[in-house]
């Protein structure tokens, strides 16, 4: 029984059909979460956690996802994914003046060079082929993916074995896991709901494991604009400013922009942040006019496994509380990692439940979730 249909719960579902189990997914909002339908699409391949001129840990454990990723897309991996939209096949990274020689070295090293490469003035994209742009581009082998592609395209092959519940309905007693008037009797229940872990670690009485939150305020602008795909460098280890984009027809583009920009901008109001992202857009792209972009923010709880200092968690997190597995992915780039440590603790379980096929419940299936921009009520 997997609680939470994100990219976890949903990854983790059909692998789980795929070994033969029999599983059963209860949402209490829509299929496709909320941080995973309002993340960037980046399938990172960690080399923005090497900006500080070495390898960190986050960068060396999700070195491997983009590959896994690529496979699935192609429909050779072990979902098939080739129905989902690309939105680029690779993603930038830029700088306004010259690199560290840190960082330059290690771009330039035997062990970063299939992942990364200097993109020379005559291959320049738009919008950095302008006069304007003075600095150096690196492109990587990171794709980026429309994430409501993505979770539809998932929930669709899961809907079957997908129900809404109200968070007030449930009960838990001996094992015995109560819907309303509805009774369940799972071998193993899994906990990928999000910030909604929480709630649910409470209902069974449990404490631990502890979550933590960190905030993001994004910011979108709608405007005819350039498709772009990348991280600008800053002065830390983190991106300065990153910017995917959506395609709206007739030329007009959302930019969708994270980084140090939302990070930082959890102080600040949304006129507040909308000022600091045009400010910063200017700095850094000062030959693309936005003048006339309609603007939104959107406000997000990250929410992840308790570190020290309340740190990034390096990987995805599968963790055991009493019968229970809870589970965070960190990114959406770690789904396939978490999907596979819990069907090994699965595995290592035995005596599960083979699968039966869909079984019906007097419950109503939940709805697709949107993208961040459709749900947007005024621009500005």
């Amino acid at each position: 029984l997997i609680f939470g249909g994100g990219i976890a719960g949903l990854w983790t579902l059909l692998r789980a059909r795929q070994a033969g189990y029999s599983v059963l997914l209860l949402e209490s909002r829509v299929l496709g979460g909320v941080q995973s339908i309002a993340s960037q699409g980046i399938i990172h391949g960690g080399t923005k956690y090497a900006l500080k001129g070495r390898l960190s840990g986050s960068a060396q454990s999700i070195a491997a996802m983009p590959g896994i990723w690529r496979a699935c897309l192609q429909g050779k991996g072990e979902l098939d994914l080739s129905a989902v939209r690309l939105l680029s096949g690779h993603q930038y990274l830029w700088s306004s003046g010259s690199l560290s020689s840190g960082v330059a070295g290690l771009f330039a090293s035997k062990l970063m060079r299939s992942r990364v490469q200097a993109v020379s003035a005559p291959d320049l994209p738009a919008p950095f082929d302008a006069p304007g742009f003075h600095g150096s581009l690196y492109r990587l082998q990171e794709p980026v993916l429309d994430t409501a592609s993505l979770m539809h395209h998932l929930a669709d092959q899961a809907l079957p074995y997908c129900w809404k519940y109200d968070p007030a309905d449930l009960s838990v007693e001996n094992g015995m896991v109560r819907i309303g008037d509805t009774q369940l009797q799972p071998g193993k229940i899994l906990l990928t709901a999000g910030e909604g872990n929480a709630g649910l670690l409470a209902a069974w009485g449990l404490k631990k494991p502890k979550m933590q939150k960190r905030p993001l305020h994004m910011v979108m602008l709608k405007a005819r604009l350039p498709a772009i795909f990348a991280h600008c460098l800053g002065a830390s280890a983190n991106p300065r400013l990153t910017i995917t984009s959506y395609p709206l027809g007739e030329g007009k583009q959302i930019w969708y922009l994270g980084g140090q920009l939302a990070e930082e901008g959890v102080r600040r109001d949304t006129n507040e942040q909308i000022a600091a992202a045009g400010s910063e857009l200017a700095r850094l792209l000062p030959w693309v006019a936005v003048r006339d972009a309609a603007w939104a923010t959107l406000p997000i709880q990250r929410a992840e496994v308790a570190t020290p200092g309340g740190k990034r968690p390096q990987e995805s997190f599968v963790g055991e509380a009493g019968d229970l597995l809870v589970a965070w992915p960190t990114k959406l780039a770690f789904a396939p990692r978490l999907a596979a440590e819990v069907l090994a603790r699965l595995k290592a379980a035995g005596q599960l439940s083979p699968d039966g096929g869909p079984f019906e419940m007097p419950l109503s299936r939940p709805a697709l979730a949107s993208l961040p921009w459709e749900t947007v009520r005024s621009w500005s």
